[in-house]
């Protein structure tokens, strides 16, 4: 990435601090316009040089050997050291301007970096080869210095009918969540509602951007009395090869060292050939409590939902809710007089919880004429289990179940990943298997398949609390092919994703998906774009697994997190 710089200021001003480009040339090639006698001269001083260490190491090594007193000297030894001295103080005295040079210059550009007036240019990235290609996890980072730039919104000032709406909202007189119904408008009424919201609080919420947005296509579906929005920015990781496809996976991500990490791990499955995916169930849950006046009354249930021959029945029921929602099973669980229903459907390309919710009303709606006893407690009893680490989803698997295995060669790990084989798999075991047995985990037998998760969740629409469950994985590494290459596998049974509804139709997201080849609903195989998007997921986060695993293994985690994760700038400094 070229970076060029241009002053503001006078032309005098900038003569005075910047040397004209001849100049520049002049004194950084100083040392390439030596005449031939200096290099021949050179030559001698290097080979003298050098002759002169291997003669004295020789005899000292012979006095030692007939342990005759070092102390001692010869005239040769006497010459030698001299010939030693001279030709060291020369060779440092003509290679050491190459590093006063390099010391003036970045001296030089440090203090043109903090002119404050100056402009700074940034020429598109003109690489051919994406990051991906590169030769190390440093080499994605581009060595340019943050420039911090805030969006500031134009100053709000109410109009006196404005005024007038605030200030009832400030008194308590109109309510803050009918504004949008009041003025028809979404976008003033996030803005009068945030005025009222400062004056409320005495709190300001400069910095929050209000402008940009589509306050029209949040309204009613996903997210009530909005005052702004939040930026989270999007970085690229890939190409991801996965089932002979490339993939460029979008991350929403504040963490550093996150992308650039998953990205190692994209170019060395890349590099190795590539992942395969297998898409082992698809089925939303929800699961109702029941109650009845016995346990024997909610056993009589439990067996007559179980029972396959009422099966066809119940699935008219539940399957009239949606065109898409197609019932699959139903599992039940008792506690006492309690009765716990685990229906679970196929939602074709949405997420689902609303479409499986609908079908199992419908069901129960019908169990109530030949179970008037019945007593409906929830109709969601944490047996579904929805944003909850659960061994249900763990062991029974919710959304979308999958399994994403490669084998990384012998050549890659050691020069993309820095690190070996063995080492890796030993890591494994005591890390992700025994270290999280010992901590009693529950689906995390991974290194950090959640940031993977939540950052694709985030950028592509998804519920980001659904985390919690979609990030269950368990890590697998093992030697193979006489112990030179990597085995390397994960396993999550419960990811939950959709491309339609909820957020995946904001502006943003959908870009998102559309990057990755799934936005929206798939005409011809519906269902095919959320299992898709549920194995790009799975072989994201196994190309995360790898890199951090191997930056682990190789003793890297702490240095490059130190190194890009930290900022150096005044923030408060930029900001004001």
């Amino acid at each position: 990435m070229d970076v060029r710089r241009r002053s503001n200021k006078p032309a005098a001003m900038k003569a005075h601090h910047l040397p004209s480009k001849v100049e520049a040339d002049s004194a950084n090639n100083a040392s390439d316009a030596l005449p031939r006698v200096q290099y021949l001269i050179n030559t001698v001083f290097f080979v003298l040089f050098f002759w002169v260490v291997s003669f004295l190491l020789q005899r000292w090594r012979e006095k030692i050997r007939n342990s005759s007193p070092l102390h001692v000297l010869t005239l040769s030894e006497i010459v030698a050291i001299v010939v030693f001295v001279v030709t060291f103080i020369y060779m440092m005295g003509f290679f050491g301007i190459g590093f006063i040079q390099s010391s003036a210059s970045r001296s030089f550009h440090d203090d043109v970096w903090d002119e404050e007036d100056e402009e700074i240019i940034i020429k598109e990235d003109t690489r051919i080869v994406p990051c991906a290609a590169a030769v190390d996890l440093v080499d994605c980072a581009v060595p340019v210095k943050p420039v911090l730039k805030q969006i500031v919104d134009p100053v709000y000032l109410p109009s006196e009918e404005d005024e007038g709406i605030i200030k009832s909202v400030v008194a308590g007189t109109t309510p803050s969540y009918s504004l949008e119904a009041k003025l028809g408008d979404c976008k003033k009424a996030a803005a009068i509602r945030r005025e009222a919201l400062q004056r409320m609080t005495g709190r300001s919420l400069e910095g929050l951007p209000l402008d940009g947005f589509s306050y029209e296509s949040i309204l009613g579906q996903c997210c009530e009395m909005p005052v702004g929005y939040v930026q989270i920015p999007v970085g690229i990781a890939g190409p991801l090869l996965l089932d002979g496809k490339e993939y460029s996976v979008p991350m929403a991500t504040t963490e550093g060292c996150l992308v650039a990490s998953t990205n190692r791990g994209c170019k060395a499955i890349y590099a190795s050939g590539g992942a395969v995916s297998v898409l082992l169930r698809d089925g939303m849950t929800r699961a109702p409590v029941v109650r009845f006046g016995t346990a024997k009354r909610a056993a009589e249930l439990k067996f007559f939902l179980e029972d396959p021959l009422n099966f066809d029945a119940l699935a008219l029921i539940f399957n009239k809710s949606s065109r898409f929602g197609r019932l699959q099973s139903i599992k039940c669980a008792i506690a006492g007089k309690n009765l716990y229903m685990r229906f679970s459907c196929s939602t074709g390309d949405a997420m689902g919880m609303n479409m499986v919710s609908k079908g199992v009303q419908n069901v129960l709606d019908f169990l109530q004429n030949d179970f008037p006893d019945m007593d409906t407690i929830g109709i969601s009893g944490n047996y579904c289990s929805d944003k909850k680490p659960a061994a249900v989803n763990w062991i029974e698997g919710r959304g979308k179940s999958v399994v994403c295995e490669a084998i990384i060669k012998e050549e890659v790990v050691r020069k993309v990943l820095k690190t070996e084989v063995g080492a890796l798999v030993e890591l494994n075991m005591l890390k992700n298997l025994t270290g999280s047995a010992m901590a009693g985990a529950l689906g995390g037998f991974n290194a950090q398949a959640s940031n993977i998760v939540s950052a694709i969740y985030i950028a592509t629409g998804q519920d980001p609390a659904q985390n919690v469950e979609s990030s269950h994985c368990i890590t697998m590494m093992e030697a193979v092919n006489g112990g030179r290459d990597l085995h390397l596998s994960v396993t999550m049974p419960s990811i939950e994703v959709g491309t339609v509804g909820g957020g995946t139709q904001l502006a943003s997201q959908s870009a998102c998906l559309n990057l990755l080849g799934v936005k929206g609903a798939n005409k011809d195989s519906p269902g095919a774009n959320s299992r898709l998007l549920a194995t790009i997921v799975a072989g994201s986060v196994m190309a995360g697994e790898l890199s951090l695993m191997s930056a682990l293994a190789a003793g890297h985690l702490v240095r490059s997190h130190m190194k890009y994760n930290r900022s150096t700038k005044d923030v408060n400094a930029a900001s004001s």
